[in-house]
């Protein structure tokens, strides 16, 4: 890979990993709701789930959908379904002191798993697969993966003390669930490029 390609390819990486999507918002909420520290795991299952899925999409996916055009719309409105539910689960969090008791933030595995029905997490790895690998080797694949790993990460743990430091706005439950009712909106509204290319 060019020096050229690889720094596209990090920019890329950054405007596409710090930009509002479905995982953003939901660290968001999750460090404004139960902190930095219990929202680790879900930021982990962003970063490496992610990684896991350029591999993979490298690795021939993309072949699939262009062998079975039906699978790609089968994911389309399995995406749309699991969103719309994350924006209830956000928009009725129970505030702090109640999460505290009652509440979980998201799991590493729930959030890897996740990244295959977010549409902009397909997106992200369609392009950077077609766009930035110059060769369909594992090594060039693998670049790719890695320089989203490091990109990634960093990125989206900014959302999670953003949200941790909103919560200092959201000191009693009309705020935090006009908060929490807000990015529920945003993340249905992040729906629409999907449902409206």
């Amino acid at each position: 890979m060019t020096y050229e390609l690889l720094t596209a390819l990090m920019a890329f990486a950054f405007v596409s990993s710090i930009t509002p999507g479905p995982n953003n918002l939901m660290l968001m909420a999750s460090g404004a709701n139960f902190g930095f520290r219990r929202t680790i795991p879900h930021m982990l299952g962003v970063g490496l789930g992610f990684v896991v899925m350029v591999l993979l999409v490298g690795a021939g996916l993309v072949q699939v959908f262009d062998a079975y055009p039906v699978s790609h719309l089968i994911l389309k409105v399995g995406s749309v379904a699991y969103l719309l539910f994350l924006a209830w689960k956000i928009a009725t969090a129970a505030p702090i002191s109640d999460a505290e008791r009652a509440g979980h933030p998201m799991t590493f595995l729930q959030a890897a798993a996740f990244q295959w029905v977010n549409p902009k997490a397909w997106t992200m790895a369609l392009t950077a697969v077609t766009v930035y690998t110059p060769d369909t080797t594992f090594a060039a694949i693998a670049l790719v993966g890695c320089v989203f790993g490091a990109i990634n990460l960093p990125a989206v743990s900014s959302w999670t003390l953003l949200g941790q430091q909103m919560a200092r706005v959201l000191t009693n439950r009309w705020r935090l669930t006009l908060f929490n009712w807000t990015m529920a909106v945003l993340l249905v509204a992040s729906l629409y490029p999907v449902l409206f290319p």
